[in-house]
This record gives C-alpha cells, sequence and structure tokens, in this order.
C-alpha cells in the first residue's frame, strides 16, 4: 500500500482522520504495524518542521523591526539621560557626586557606606591603594664594553642563607619566599596546602602567618617558618618543633597592634585548633604574651632559644618612623633575622587608618635598616627580609643590591593561586573568594593547579632575576651591591645614597 503524496498537504485534522482510517484498514494487514508508525513518524516531522520554519520567521521579524525599535527606545532613554544631567539644578543633579569622587574616591566614599551601616570597625583586605615611592626611579648598570655581560650558560648563584650565627641556619635555594598569610584568620587550607607545594617545589620557605599549626600545610612544605603571633596559640609546641625558622611576629606592613574577631566569626575547624569557643572573640594581643617593657626582650629570646634547638629566631616588625629604636631593641634582644615589612605591605583585613596611614614606603624602610645595621657592625651576623609591595622581579632584585637577603611575597602567589581558575568565581564574587577561610567557595580551589600556578611564578621571577644578574656581569646575588644601581631623580639618590643617573662614574 502506498501512501498518497496529497496527504502531506491536509491539514492537521484530516491528517489524524486519515492516520484514523488507514489503522482500522491495516491492522489485520502483516505491514500494518509498520505503515502505521512511518505515518506517525511523517506527521510529527511535519509538525517540527512547522514549527521550526514559525521560529525562523519570527526571528526575521524581530530582527528587521525589533532591531529599529530597540535603538529607538534606547535612543530615547539616553537622551532623556542626557537632558536631566543637562538641565536639572545641581542640587537635583546626579552629577553633583562626581566633585566629591574626584575630591576623595570611589573607594572612601564606598567605606562611608560600609562605616553608616553598622557603625563598626571596618577592614580592608589587601593593604592600601596608596602610591608611595618604591623602586621605579632606581635603574640597574647594565654591563656591555667595561665590563662584559655573562653569557646566558653561566649559572647563577641564587642560594640564600638566612640566620647564619644559628646553629641551624635556614637555606633556601631561591631569595624569594612565601610570607605569612595565616590559616583561618585569613586562608583556607586549600590555599595554604597549594602554598606550600609551590614552596616546596622552588625550594624556598613558607610562613605559617598568624592562624593555628595546621598539620596537612607542614606535610605539603619542606622549609617551614612558625610564626609565633600575638594570640594564645602562637606559641604551638608543635609549630615550634617541626619549623625551620621561628618568626615572633610584633607588626606587619598593615597591621600592628591588637585586634578581635567577633565571637564565632571563625568557625569549623580553625575554631577548634585555636582552642577557642564559639561565644569567645578571637583576640590577637597588642604585643607578645609575656613582653611588658623593651627589656624583656633578651630574656623572651633566651628562653625561645632553648626550644628551638639551633634554629634561627625572626622578629617581624611594621617599618615605622622610629625605626632605629625599633632596631635596636632587636639587636639586644639577639634576634638572627629582622624581617622588615614596609608600609605597602597587605593583610587580610586591617582599618583603613592602620593601612593608609602607618609606617613607612619599603624602599626606605630598607635603605634605614641597612644602613643602621652596618653603623652597629651588625650586618653579617644578622640576616635582614623586607617584604611589603614587592610585585616584580625588578624590585626584588633591586632590594637584594641596596642589602636585603631575601624578599616576602604575599599578593603575589596569593593571585597566582587563582591564575587559571578565575572561571569558578567570576562574575558574581571577588577573586579572593576562592582562597579565604570563610568562603563558602573555597573547596572550588584546585590545590594540584594552585601549586603548579604560584611554583611557575616564582620560576619566572627568578629566571628574569637570573638574566638580570648576567646582564650587570654578575654570577651570583651577594655581588650585587648599591654601585649597580643609578638614580634617576635627586630625591632617590639622596635617600638611598645611589650615585643620580647624570653624573659621571670614572
Amino acid at each position: 500500500m502506498r501512501i498518497p503524496l496529497f496527504c502531506i498537504l491536509l491539514t492537521k485534522q484530516r491528517r489524524l482522520r486519515l492516520l484514523r482510517l488507514c489503522i482500522k484498514k491495516c491492522v489485520s494487514q502483516r505491514w500494518g504495524i509498520i505503515l502505521l508508525i512511518t505515518t506517525a513518524l511523517l506527521i510529527v516531522a511535519l509538525s517540527v518542521l512547522g514549527t521550526l520554519i514559525a521560529g525562523i520567521i519570527l526571528l526575521l521579524v524581530f530582527y528587521i523591526v525589533g532591531k529599529r525599535l530597540f535603538r529607538t527606545i534606547v535612543q530615547r532613554l539616553f537622551g532623556l539621560v542626557i537632558e536631566r544631567l543637562l538641565k536639572d539644578k545641581y542640587h537635583e543633579n546626579l552629577a553633583e557626586l562626581w566633585s566629591a569622587v574626584r575630591r576623595t574616591s570611589v573607594q572612601t566614599i564606598l567605606e562611608i557606606s560600609l562605616r553608616a551601616e553598622e557603625g563598626k570597625l571596618i577592614h580592608r583586605p589587601l593593604g592600601s591603594p596608596k602610591t608611595l615611592p618604591h623602586y621605579d626611579t632606581l635603574m640597574f648598570v647594565a654591563a656591555q664594553m667595561a665590563r662584559l655581560p655573562k653569557d646566558v650558560s653561566i649559572p647563577v648563584d641564587m642560594k640564600v642563607t638566612l640566620g647564619s650565627k644559628a646553629e641551624k641556619p635556614l637555606q633556601i635555594d631561591i631569595p624569594l619566599m612565601i610570607s605569612g598569610m595565616g590559616y583561618g584568620v585569613g586562608l583556607s587550607e586549600e590555599a595554604k596546602r597549594a602554598l606550600a607545594r609551590a614552596a616546596k617545589q622552588m625550594g624556598t620557605a613558607t610562613n605559617s602567618g598568624e592562624g593555628p599549626f595546621l598539620q596537612s600545610e607542614r606535610d605539603e612544605a619542606d622549609k617551614f617558618i612558625w610564626q609565633i603571633s600575638r594570640s594564645t596559640w602562637g606559641h604551638s609546641p608543635q609549630g615550634i618543633a617541626t619549623a625551620d625558622m621561628l618568626e615572633v611576629q610584633m607588626g606587619q606592613g598593615s597591621s600592628v597592634g591588637s585586634r578581635a574577631h567577633e565571637p564565632n566569626s571563625i568557625k569549623g575547624k580553625a575554631q577548634k585548633l585555636m582552642g577557642v569557643s564559639p561565644v569567645e572573640s578571637v583576640v590577637s594581643s597588642a604585643v607578645i604574651p609575656g613582653i611588658n617593657s623593651p627589656w624583656d626582650w633578651p630574656k623572651y629570646v633566651a628562653d625561645l632559644r632553648s626550644e628551638a634547638a639551633g634554629k634561627p629566631i625572626a622578629i617581624k616588625i611594621m617599618a615605622t618612623g622610629g625605626l632605629e629604636r625599633d632596631l635596636a631593641v632587636c639587636l639586644e634582644a639577639d634576634f638572627d633575622v629582622i624581617v622588615l615589612d614596609g608600609c605597602q605591605g597587605g593583610s587580610s583585613g586591617a582599618t583603613p587608618l592602620i593601612c593608609d596611614d602607618l609606617g613607612i614606603p619599603s624602599l626606605l624602610a630598607l635603605v634605614r635598616a641597612e644602613r643602621f645595621l652596618r653603623e652597629q657592625g651588625a650586618r653579617k651576623e644578622v640576616s635582614l627580609v623586607v617584604g611589603g609591595g614587592y610585585a616584580t622581579p625588578g624590585q626584588c632584585l633591586k632590594a637584594i643590591a641596596l642589602g636585603a637577603d631575601a624578599i616576602y611575597l604575599g599578593t603575589v602567589p596569593l593571585f597566582g593561586l587563582i591564575h587559571n581558575q578565575i572561571h569558578k568565581i567570576l562574575p558574581w564574587e571577588p577573586l579572593t573568594q576562592l582562597v579565604y577561610y570563610d568562603s563558602p567557595y573555597k573547596q572550588r580551589l584546585d590545590i594540584s593547579l594552585a601549586s603548579k600556578s604560584v611554583a611557575n611564578v616564582l620560576k619566572s621571577m627568578v629566571l628574569e632575576m637570573e638574566e638580570g644578574v648576567r646582564a650587570m656581569g654578575k654570577t651570583a646575588l651577594s655581588e650585587l651591591g648599591p654601585n649597580d644601581l643609578v638614580a634617576v631623580d635627586e630625591w632617590t639618590a639622596k635617600v638611598t645614597g645611589v650615585r643620580r643617573a647624570d653624573i659621571r662614574q670614572d
């Protein structure tokens, strides 16, 4: 039996009648079922085809008519907005905000709103946005004719020893270390593990930060620095016993003094490791427990040295206008390493006043500290580590030329963690939600990918620094000095002691 071609052109109602007729006539025949299925599929195909054609026609109509209509609507709305802006009086005009924004900043207006919301302290993450004197006005002296540059095949010694006067000094393969970013008070366990793994891959050290001791972080790390913070969990026997260097924290670039987290603001595993109850505030004291005056420091360090078992002991401080007085106390206390954080340093959160208005820039801090240590005859005995605003290989290498032994990096590895994982959080949340402890999205961070990205960042920076050393005709970091730099303005030359670029060198 054949299906007449004219049935394709029938209306839907007539096609259904035809289908019923075919069923009645063919049900007793062997091939009736096949005919039934074929006819049903044909009817479905025709329905789909009709729907598709109708959809295409609607899209064409919308494109032709809707495009003009959309442009007209947008143009009218835009015209109304411009008309209001140009005709409304200032006190009724949206543009009145322009003067306030120009005079202050969008961030300042945002922080005014945050203060107005609850009347509490606000904590800004990642430090100050202020532009301060840094290393841009210093340039390296390249080797060419009078001194020849080194070939790319020549290896460069990038190894650093910290705390050389200690029985077990800390030795790292590169001069870059991962700064203290605490578990629970800042970063998640996933982020801490990734940072520790990356540091191990590069043969450098990672710092615990102000959080409680995290065994999984220690397991991932090779060289581990335990930060003795001003909290109740800071003096952790486990942290002290398993560390390669101890770092007593009295301040940092964007944080100093006492700080308290509201009860139950830190939950879960971190809260248990801190040993605080949900109804307790998580408090960082203004000073290390047991220190009541500057004269208590020598005894404190002596007692700590008995626990350190030969490991170097460092002190971390914020660089301030009274830097030399603080350094004198550090030398009197007999610390092995001084960690100096300039005011460009960041943190997981500090009040805008602490971020913006305390401390001195990292460049000035390094120059003053190095000069003071030399004057006191302590430069060879005491290692100097700097941090705060270091983000490029050039800045790090210039700091080493001015006297730093190693550099702490915080923001660089932090953004390295999320390098190829930002699609997991954008555009609805800020990037840091992938790495913060209190974020509901922290488990989206792939530890293996994150650690590889951070290791790649450090590797790339070190390769650039090696290239720079060869370009100056040197083969080791220890060969660099202020004579390898020139200053492009008088102010930089004056504060750093580096000769000006417009002055001839014989």
